[in-house]
């Protein structure tokens, strides 16, 4: 195991009060918000709008790392750049989005498990040496009734362990995202139960794995009650929440916790981020974001394809992971929106 180059990269990924940015849409996906903003869903399409990224002045001032799928990594900037380097030549790490989606749980009517360990090692040696030096697996979890069951929640942690050890063999810090989903109607001590179970069982599964935590990243979702539940609690009540819960499952050998959005909106993302670090000054990790349209969707609104917004696109993209970064350094006010 190359475990000091797994140690550099989690510092590079955790410096300063930087974020990492996830623009791993898989192509349905980015087709179906390019879609929403009336945008062509063309392969040149979405290079054009990862150019547009990639190329955002002074990113790297809030942007410690970028997660690519598996189409982006292999293309090039609209100058000839490989996209890995172009992110490298900024000072952000280049990361790749490895799993291959999710697929029913057999068995387990309702629930998920996430492909792609499948001749993982093989394509681990491909995106190291494309330039990948971070992956992303993402379990999806899903609240209702009657699940998670403990069988989903084994199996989803299981692949997201054995993808961990794949990556660090290889030389790649895993990023391991165990998404609890925002979608229904339960409560937030629902969400915190299963999260809490969930983070729990990863952790004993990596380490059955042999998975070194130091060079890890935990990206999981925030404590938050579901998006139709009638009791929407308040910023200070998420915050406390998701940290004791955190405090509790994450060793404090992990160097970083890096949030992903969920659906919420790029405010509340912020806001709530901002409100952690204002309780809770000193924590054993480090704790930022890894958001995706919580960062991104007002730029590609007001890209829409069109080659004359892209400076103003790229404003609204770098506005957005400063706003983050100041959260992270629990500075953030309603006011910044409005600059």
């Amino acid at each position: 195991m190359k475990t000091q180059e797994l140690t550099d990269t989690t510092k590079a990924m955790m410096a300063g009060d930087k974020g990492l940015l996830a623009m791993d849409e898989s192509i349905p996906t980015c087709n179906k918000r390019f879609a929403e903003a009336g945008i062509p869903q063309t392969e040149e399409y979405r290079r054009a709008y990862r150019d547009l990224i990639v190329n955002t002045p002074n990113l790297e001032t809030a942007i410690s790392a970028a997660i690519l799928s598996d189409e982006t990594i292999r293309q090039q900037t609209l100058a000839g750049v490989p996209f890995a380097d172009a992110l490298k030549n900024k000072g952000i790490v280049p990361g790749i989005k490895v799993d291959q989606g999710t697929v029913a749980l057999a068995g387990f009517p309702g629930e998920k498990v996430t492909e792609g360990l499948d001749g993982l090692r093989q394509r681990m040696s491909e995106y190291y040496t494309l330039g990948a030096r971070f992956a992303k697996w993402r379990a999806v979890i899903i609240i209702n009734e009657h699940i998670p069951s403990g069988g989903c929640l084994e199996a989803n942690m299981h692949a997201l362990a054995r993808y961990a050890a794949i990556c660090q063999e290889a030389g790649i810090v895993p990023v391991v995202e165990p998404e609890v989903l925002m979608d229904g109607t339960h409560t937030l001590e629902r969400c915190r139960k299963v999260t809490q179970e969930g983070l729990l069982m990863l952790f004993t599964e990596l380490h059955n794995q042999r998975v070194d935590l130091h060079g890890i990243i935990l990206k999981p979702n925030m404590i938050l009650p579901a998006k139709d539940c009638p009791v929407q609690e308040d910023d200070e009540i998420i915050a406390h929440t998701t940290i004791k819960c955190l405090l509790r499952c994450v060793p404090a050998s992990v160097p970083g916790v890096a949030f992903l959005s969920g659906g919420q909106s790029p405010q509340q993302a912020t806001a709530r981020l901002n409100t952690m670090h204002k309780l809770y000054p000193s924590l054993p990790w480090a704790l930022t974001f890894s958001y995706a349209r919580a960062v991104q969707q007002p730029a590609m609104d007001l890209w829409a394809g069109k080659p004359e917004n892209i400076a103003a696109a790229q404003q609204a993209l770098y506005h957005r992971a400063s706003l983050n970064s100041t959260a992270r350094r629990g500075k953030y006010t309603e006011e910044m929106e409005k600059s």
